[in-house]
Formats: C-alpha cells, structure tokens, sequence
C-alpha cells in the first residue's frame, strides 16, 4: 500500500527551523518584512527614512522623529518574552497533529505556566480569526456535536448539564475528498443558532448534507441547498457515508483533546477547537504552515490579558 503523502511529509526539522529562526535578530527581520513588505514608511510624515535604535525594539523616523514598534499593534504587543520563545511556541503548535498542553509547553520554552498559556490562547485566537474569515463552500457535510461528559447524577446523551454543543462542518471535494473543517461553538441547536452560523461560515450556493436535526434546515436561510438524510433508529455512523470525513475528524478531535489536554474550560472550547481546524486546513503543506500563522499573527490585533480571560466569541 502506497504512503499518504500528506501524512508522510517532512515538514520542516527543529535543526532547520532553528536555522532560519534561531537568533532575536532573525527573528525581528522576519517580522519586518512580514509587517512592512515595502519597507517602513512613518505614518505621520510619510518619511521613509528611518534607522534603529540600539537600547529598545524601536525605529525612530529620520525626518520628524516618531517612535515605531516593531511589534506594536500586533498580538506580540507589549510581550515582555523574546521573539526567539515566541517563534518557537508557533513551531511546536503548529507542527503537532494533537497539539501541545500549556504545561508542556511551558517546559519546553523554560517559561512560567501563566505565560505559556498566555502565548497559547493569544495564538489560538489568531487561528480562530484567521480561519473564520473564510466560508466554506462546494459541498459540506455538518453535524451536531459535543464536548464534555454529563455531571453526577446528571441527564446523559443531548442536553446534558456541562456539555458544550458545536457544530462540526468538513467542505469536501467533487471526489469526496476532505479540503475543509470547521467547528464552531453555538448556543444550541435550534434553527435561529444553525441560521445565524450558516449565514457567516457558508457561501451562498453551497450544497449541504445533514442527518435529519431538523434545525439543519435553517442552511437555507443563508441562501444554501439542504439534504437531509435520516439515519435509521440503530444505525452506526459507518453505514453513511455521507458523514464519513464529519464523523471522522470529530472522533480524531475529541481523541486528541482528551490525549492531549485531558479537559478543557467551557469558556475557552472555540479556542482549542480552532487550534485543530488551522493546522487541519493547512495540513498538506507543513513548513509553510508557521510562516502562515507569523504572518497571521503580525496582522492580528492586540488582545489584553482582561480580554483573554473572557470567554471567546461564539461563531
């Protein structure tokens, strides 16, 4: 049997990752040319002449002497770690199929807890921005899902007190092919949920297929075709395989979080399940997967410890 050559690429090696990344001077020059492609232009006088100053990551304009930021309006504001640890952070989650924890993480970096988690949720918030601004669309097969066990005493199966309902969609191809995931946390699975999801993660057009929930029908609202299909009462996930790559990748994700990360806080689930769906949907070019999210990152806005804390945004 032949070799999945996505599977079996190489990526890029932590030797050659170090080689291009390795130093605080690389790493800075890399983030220069990601932030100002064209080179540096003041904003306040339009100089393009500027030099660096030597005690702080700061460039001064020649002409009317206005500080810049390197990493200023970016989410490596203000950050009091090396860019070196921040780079390294970007290689070590974005080069593991099942992720990292944030403990080991922090042993890793050599760095606190609190902060390692800090750099992963702030990372995770720009792969939760950088995939939301893409739709799905071709043909997607959704499905409702959850995260978390029912509690003590609790009720089991939908509607559980502690589980956390989210949506999972994978955009295949004409061949059947996976190109796509999204999951995406709701508030539930009625029709105003699945209508308001639709509407901002799939395209007009697109052709969707589901089991027989009958909220799924709300796709049309977002102007998409709908085919249900209803599952027979006993019926195994394996007899349709309509829902094979849907059902498969919500299997492999709730494998890995419960390898991985064991649990994961309620408030924070959309986070980590971006996590999975960036590096899923940059999978068939590993390498080039850590310039995507430096430069996602550079173009990202800041986002305060006080925000961090806060539960991310639902869609």
């Amino acid at each position: 049997m032949p070799k999945n050559k996505i599977q079996f690429q190489k990526g890029l090696s932590l030797p050659k990752f170090l080689n291009s990344y390795g130093t605080e001077k690389q790493c800075e020059e890399a983030l220069y040319s990601m932030r100002w492609p064209q080179g540096l232009v003041c904003p306040d006088c339009g100089c393009s002449n500027h030099y660096e100053l030597r005690t702080r990551r700061l460039y001064q304009c020649s002409a009317c002497k206005k500080q810049i930021s390197l990493i200023s309006g970016t989410v490596f504001e203000a950050t009091k770690l090396q860019l070196t640890t921040w780079f390294l952070a970007i290689y070590l989650i974005t080069q593991s199929k099942d992720g990292i924890s944030s403990l080991n993480l922090s042993r890793t970096l050599g760095v606190s807890a609190n902060a390692a988690l800090r750099i992963k949720h702030k990372l995770q918030h720009v792969m939760k921005l950088c995939d939301d601004s893409q739709a799905l669309s071709n043909l997607v097969q959704i499905d409702d899902a959850y995260l978390g066990g029912k509690r003590k005493g609790g009720k089991r199966g939908r509607g559980a007190e502690g589980k956390t309902p989210f949506v999972a969609a994978i955009m295949t191809s004409d061949k059947g092919h996976p190109i796509f995931m999204r999951f995406s946390v709701v508030g539930g699975f009625h029709k105003s949920d699945i209508s308001n999801w639709a509407k901002k993660h799939i395209y007009p057009g697109t052709a969707v297929v589901s089991d027989g929930l009958s909220c799924f029908t709300a796709v049309k609202d977002a102007d998409c075709s709908h085919y249900p299909i209803i599952k027979s009462h006993g019926a195994t996930n394996k007899e349709y395989s309509e829902f094979k790559w849907v059902d498969t990748m919500i299997g492999n994700v709730k494998n890995s979080i419960r390898g991985t990360y064991h649990s994961v806080s309620e408030k924070h689930v959309p986070r980590y399940l971006a996590e999975f769906c960036f590096r899923f949907n940059r999978r068939f070019e590993l390498g080039k997967m850590i310039k995507q999210l430096i430069h996602a990152a550079v173009n990202t806005l800041p986002i305060p410890q006080r925000i961090l804390k806060l539960p991310e945004l639902w869609w």
